[in-house]
């Protein structure tokens, strides 16, 4: 439940809590997303392959990875301001560096660190969120965070692409390090979290460890995350990067239709993310749980992917919005299981959802790249080879989702075996 003082108007947590952590989880996305935009000009100057491109841009979500579970113990003892804050200041190193590197360790070690120092931003959000306002609000405000993240990937298409025409992709990382630093200023002077109960003693190590056994041990953790984690994978590793290489490769795009399909995109992800938020509100006042409203929608993202592998070019400019407009619905994994643990272990709850997440984003897009250089060595034409991946990925995420929904499917069969008259 919320710990918010009973006093404090909703407009002046909006402006104190949820603008500095929107704009922080804005700079997150537009960093994640960017190196699709400056992928050809960052081939061209450092001398890159596809397997290297994809290891280069997952290194964002390898690093990110890594920090999860600690980073749910922080956010709960010392709070999303402060984590978020000092984190943001790592990522503006981070791009700092990526703007004076010239080669390929160089760059992957701070888009690691870029990835390191943003991992607190979406975290961080939902634990705000947790802390400022009451449970049955969680799916619209996360939604509004999520739409701000969407909005970033949208500034990540055509404005970082006319960016490009009066700088380099070095300068584009430049100002972007700049507004890191003003938005951890920003999240520093932010209003402090309310008080929260403590508990009678402290916690150890081992009691945190603890907890976070327990998360992984709870059989509903891994039916939600099998049901979230495929789709948010696969949508993270292609609107950072593989998208735009389908345009170019399979569809034989240009770059100026490669940014505006970008653009598409992030326009997809935003609405998604706002529709998400506010059906996900509205259905639950007339009953509708979450968990439906996860399915039936996470049902049409691997639709949509089955048809992105039989469409031609001019199917994809609506597929691939609707690409990103359907995968933002996994968000709601994090609200769902939100009810059902207490809200002092929110943080590591979260961050346990998201280590999978973000582990499986790596996965899928470093090893997208080196599938398909190898299809590519077996003889396969360029084009083939980005569709044979997209396959498999599709059968990833739909073996996820026949998980998800196995409770539903099973209780369907029971019913009809029991409405059978023996001897029919």
């Amino acid at each position: 439940m919320s710990h918010r003082p009973a006093e404090m108007p909703a407009a002046r947590i909006a402006v104190g809590v949820f603008l500095p952590f929107a704009f922080g989880y804005f700079l997150s996305y537009l960093s994640r997303v960017v190196n699709a935009v400056i992928a050809d000009d960052l081939s061209a100057d450092i001398g890159v392959d596809s397997a290297e491109l994809g290891v280069l841009t997952a290194a964002y979500f390898i690093a990110f990875a890594a920090f999860q579970l600690p980073l749910g113990v922080l956010l709960d003892r010392y709070g999303p301001r402060l984590v978020e804050s000092v984190l943001l200041v790592v990522a503006g190193l981070g791009a700092l560096g990526f703007a004076v590197a010239d080669d390929m360790a160089g760059l992957t070690a701070a888009r690691a660190l870029i990835g390191l120092g943003v991992s607190a931003c979406l975290m961080a959000a939902f634990k705000a969120n947790i802390l400022w306002w009451p449970m049955e609000r969680l799916p619209l405000m996360n939604g509004l965070i999520l739409t701000c993240g969407g909005i970033g990937a949208l500034t990540a298409s055509t404005p970082v692409a006319a960016l490009l025409t009066i700088t380099d992709w070095r300068g584009v990382f430049v100002v972007l390090a700049l507004l890191m630093f003003a938005c951890s200023g920003w999240l520093l002077f932010s209003l402090k979290e309310p008080p929260q109960p403590k508990p009678e003693e402290p916690e150890t190590l081992a009691g945190q460890i603890a907890v976070l056994g327990q998360i992984f041990g709870r059989a509903k953790f891994w039916r939600v995350a099998a049901g979230t984690v495929p789709v948010q994978s696969v949508g993270m590793a292609y609107l950072s990067l593989w998208a735009a290489e389908w345009a170019r490769v399979v569809d034989g795009a240009s770059e100026t239709v490669v940014a505006i399909t970008q653009q598409n995109m992030a326009i997809g992800m935003t609405l998604g993310y706002a529709v998400t938020g506010v059906a996900a509100d509205r259905l639950a006042r007339i009953g509708v749980r979450s968990d439906r409203v996860l399915a039936a929608a996470s049902g049409l993202f691997i639709v949509n992917l089955a048809c992105l592998l039989a469409a031609g070019f001019s199917a994809g400019w609506v597929l691939w919005p609707l690409f990103a407009m359907f995968c933002t619905s996994s968000v709601l994994g994090y609200a769902i299981l939100s009810h059902s643990f207490p809200g002092a272990v929110a943080g590591r709850v979260n961050t346990a959802l998201n280590l999978l997440t973000f582990v499986l984003a790596f996965a899928v897009q470093s090893g997208a790249g080196g599938a398909i250089d190898l299809l590519v060595e077996g003889g396969l034409p360029l084009a083939d080879a980005h569709r044979w991946v997209l396959a498999g990925l599709l059968l990833y995420c739909s073996a996820g989702y026949l998980v998800f929904i196995a409770p539903w499917l099973s209780s369907l069969v029971w019913r009809r075996g029991q409405s059978q008259v023996p001897g029919e």
